[in-house]
C-alpha cells in the first residue's frame, strides 16, 4: 500500500473514531440520567424508559441507523449522514449503559446511605461525595466494554454513506483487487483506537481507586 491508501485508512480511523467518541461521551451521561430516573419509578415514564431500552437493545444497529436516517425527514426533521449516524449510535449505547448503571445503583449498601443521613449529609451530598464514585468504579469495566462493542459495532454508519475505516477499506480493496492489506491495516487501526480506550480504562481506574481510599 502507497502513502495515499495509508492516508485514506487514517481518514476513515479517524471518522470512525469521533463520530464513536460523541457518541460514547452521549451515552454514558444519557444512560446514567435514564437510571437515576428509573431508580425514582415514575410509572409512566418508566415504563416509556423500559420500552425504549428494550427495543433499543432488540434493534440491530445497521436497523437503527437506516431507520433514523430514512425515517426522520418524513417527520419534518432533516439531519446530515453524521449526525443521524451519532444518533443511532448513541441511541444504541445509551440504553445498554442505562442498565449498566442501574445495575451498581442497585449494588449500593442502604447502610452506607443510612450512616451518611445520620451524619447529617443530605442526599445531593451523598449522592455526589459517596455514590456517584462507587458507582463509576463499579460501572467501569462494564462501560468500557460497552464502549468497545459499539465502535466494533460502528462501521453500521457506512450503510448511509458515512465514510468510516471500514467503508474506506471496502474501497481501497474493490479499487486494487488486493483486499488482504487494508483489511489487516483496518484491523491494526481498530486495535489501536481500542487499546487507547483501555489504557484510558487503566487511568480512570488507577484514578478512582486513589480517591476512594
Amino acid at each position: 500500500m502507497n502513502a495515499q491508501t495509508w492516508w485514506l485508512l487514517l481518514e476513515g480511523a479517524w471518522t470512525t473514531a469521533w463520530i464513536s467518541g460523541v457518541a460514547i461521551a452521549i451515552g454514558v451521561v444519557a444512560g446514567l440520567a435514564i437510571a437515576l430516573v428509573r431508580m425514582a419509578r415514575i410509572p409512566v415514564i418508566d415504563q416509556v424508559l423500559v420500552i425504549y431500552i428494550s427495543l433499543a437493545r432488540a434493534t440491530p444497529l445497521v436497523t437503527l441507523v437506516l431507520f433514523i436516517f430514512l425515517v426522520a425527514p418524513t417527520f419534518g426533521i432533516v439531519m446530515n449522514r453524521n449526525i443521524a449516524g451519532i444518533m443511532a449510535l448513541t441511541l444504541n449505547t445509551a440504553a445498554f449503559n442505562a442498565e449498566i448503571w442501574r445495575a451498581a445503583f442497585l449494588s449500593f449498601s442502604r447502610e452506607q446511605k443510612e450512616a451518611a443521613l445520620a451524619c447529617g449529609m443530605t442526599n445531593g451530598v451523598i449522592f455526589r461525595r459517596i455514590m456517584l464514585p462507587q458507582m463509576f468504579t463499579t460501572s467501569l469495566p462494564g462501560l468500557v466494554n460497552e464502549m468497545s462493542f459499539l465502535i466494533k459495532g460502528s462501521p453500521a454508519i457506512a450503510v448511509i454513506g458515512i465514510v468510516d475505516l471500514t467503508r474506506v477499506t471496502n474501497r481501497i480493496s474493490a479499487v486494487t483487487y488486493e483486499p488482504l492489506p487494508p483489511i489487516l491495516a483496518a484491523a491494526a487501526l481498530y486495535m489501536i483506537i481500542i487499546s487507547m480506550l483501555l489504557k484510558l480504562q487503566d487511568m480512570a481506574e488507577k484514578k478512582a481507586n486513589r480517591l476512594t481510599m
